[in-house]
């Protein structure tokens, strides 16, 4: 009997402790996610983006040019919030513009060497600041995947303007893999004659599992995927719902470049393949950039850049 009571009692204390240490592990778990969550994606909660203050950038002169030049655009976004791009028409009459897509942390303002080389070309310009970028409303970044949406939406606004337009998507890094992420929207206009992303990445759920190494030396499992479930908890998506891979797999007709700079370890080299490959339509083509850096591609060699770029918009857009 003695015996009996001294097991349920050793019992007992095992349970209480096994119950203690989960309770422990999963406040750890939320703790974790929620502190990665907020520094990867909430402006307001002291984390990387708080640090990227519009007001303080230093404009150079292309960027400078677009702010000098452009008008302001306002979109207000499915679930309501108030979206702002800079928007810069040709002085004569054209049917061409570039819906240019910034990266994290970035402002549509800081397109500016971009958008000049493509105005140059005969396109009018739109520059959407993504959610909680810039003036752009939104309480967390999505890292392209809402955007991808809001992207879709602003097309839209140029269709109204003008029915004969046509347009192309560009972005790079983030903006990268938020037209890449909306080239797979089944309701994204036909307007859109081809997509071209820089170094964007194949998915959230990859890129933060690189920067999780990188940053902190940690494994994805267990902290990144308590990340994703707080942010699909807080922001209505998971980080690998957020997938460039998935999108492009329903692009089966809308062409495609892919650029990537070789020597980049930000968003690394060997996500252009996959990104590439993954891509539906037949009509697509891979820029490769040796000695380029993350988001250094066209500046390492911009001959090479430019020409490419030229060469393929000249065969999809009139």
């Amino acid at each position: 009997m003695e015996k009996s009571v001294k097991k349920h009692r050793k019992l007992k204390i095992a349970l209480i402790v096994l119950a203690v240490l989960l309770v422990l592990t999963a406040g750890a778990l939320t703790f974790a996610g929620n502190y990665l969550f907020n520094f990867a994606l909430d402006p307001h909660a002291g984390g990387m983006l708080s640090a990227y203050d519009p007001d303080e950038w230093d404009l150079t002169e292309s960027m400078a040019w677009l702010a000098g030049n452009a008008e302001d655009r306002w979109l207000t976004s499915h679930d309501g919030l108030a979206l702002h791009a800079l928007y810069l028409p040709q002085e004569s009459e054209s049917h061409k513009y570039a819906v240019i897509c910034h990266g994290y942390g970035g402002i549509p303002q800081g397109m500016g060497g971009y958008a000049s080389h493509f105005y140059d070309m005969g396109y009018s310009i739109l520059a959407p600041a993504a959610r909680s970028h810039e003036i752009s409303q939104g309480r967390y970044a999505s890292m392209g995947w809402l955007e991808r949406r809001d992207i879709v939406a602003w097309v839209d606004t140029l269709v109204e303007q003008d029915p004969e337009a046509e347009i192309i998507l560009f972005g790079i890094s983030m903006g990268g893999a938020t037209v890449m992420m909306t080239a797979g929207e089944a309701d994204l206009s036909p307007n859109v004659k081809c997509i071209i992303e820089d170094c964007g990445y194949t998915s959230v759920w990859d890129e933060f599992a690189v920067q999780l190494e990188e940053m902190f030396g940690l494994p994805t499992f267990p902290v990144l995927d308590a990340a994703s479930l707080v942010c699909q908890v807080r922001a209505g998506f998971s980080f690998k719902e957020a997938s460039a891979l998935e999108q492009l797999s329903y692009n089966d007709s809308r062409p495609m470049l892919f650029i990537h700079g070789e020597e980049d370890t930000f968003v690394p080299y060997w996500m252009l393949d996959k990104v590439y490959h993954s891509c539906y339509c037949e009509d697509k083509e891979m820029l490769s950039v040796p000695g380029a850096a993350h988001g250094e591609a066209a500046g390492t060699d911009p001959e090479l850049y430019w020409s490419t770029v030229q060469t393929f918009l000249e065969k999809h857009v009139s």
